[in-house]
């Protein structure tokens, strides 16, 4: 078993190409045992956003602070508020991003052990 607190887990910045103003916990991973999932949390500051990307397996998100929006391959922008949760099938491009220029956008991402 393992609790743990966000406010004591270091951030750290990712090193993801077309990435800006985005952080990195890891509050649960497979080094704790976890047999499944791993959990991170994403920080996004103001005007942040992810890489626009995909990857061969799903992942669940779910919107702890802030307003964001999830950008399709299309284009299109999914508004993402707090309380909201996102699920991002294997192979769909995507890329998130924190709509306000001032708050953090804040979201746990929930995905297979084996890729943190």
């Amino acid at each position: 078993m393992k609790i743990t607190n966000l406010e004591s887990m270091k951030k750290t910045k990712p090193d993801m190409e077309g990435a800006k103003g985005i952080y990195k916990q890891v509050p649960i991973s497979r080094d704790d045992g976890s047999p499944t999932f791993c959990f991170r949390v994403f920080t996004l500051e103001g005007n942040g956003h992810s890489p626009y990307h995909k990857h061969p397996f799903e992942h669940v998100n779910y919107v702890i602070e802030g307003h964001g929006a999830l950008v399709t391959e299309s284009g299109e922008q999914h508004e993402l508020k707090k309380g909201d949760f996102a699920l991002i099938l294997p192979n769909e491009k995507h890329q998130y991003r924190n709509r306000s220029a001032n708050e953090p956008f804040i979201m746990i991402c929930a995905v297979p052990k084996e890729y943190e």
